[in-house]
């Protein structure tokens, strides 16, 4: 899967969450590897926003392989057991990483 494949999975999956919840929310996604790359997935205002850039005033960043990130998010892997696996790295506010995972399920 090349990087703007899993960047449209992910919008795609996007259109479908409930986000009425979540006040504010900005994290990076680092994939790694050949097909990697750096998107990031924000909710502001009740709008969930994902786009292909780098995020500076994030709240956390993760990073994980093209594989795991795939796993992660068609519920095949799940996110503490990644984490503590050490296939998910959270640089960042913690609390805010796993209020995203929830947003993945």
């Amino acid at each position: 899967m090349t990087f703007e494949e899993l960047l449209s999975k992910v919008r795609k999956m996007a259109s479908n969450v409930d986000v009425s919840g979540v006040d504010f929310l900005a994290v990076q996604v680092n994939i790694t590897g050949s097909n990697g790359g750096v998107f990031y997935v924000e909710v502001k205002n009740g709008v969930l926003s994902i786009e292909p850039y780098e995020y500076h005033d994030r709240n956390c960043e993760i990073t994980m392989s093209m594989d795991n990130f795939n796993k992660l998010i068609d519920g095949q892997l799940d996110a503490v057991s990644a984490f503590t696996l050490g296939k998910l790295k959270v640089n960042g506010d913690i609390g805010k990483a796993l209020e995203f995972a929830k947003i993945l399920k």
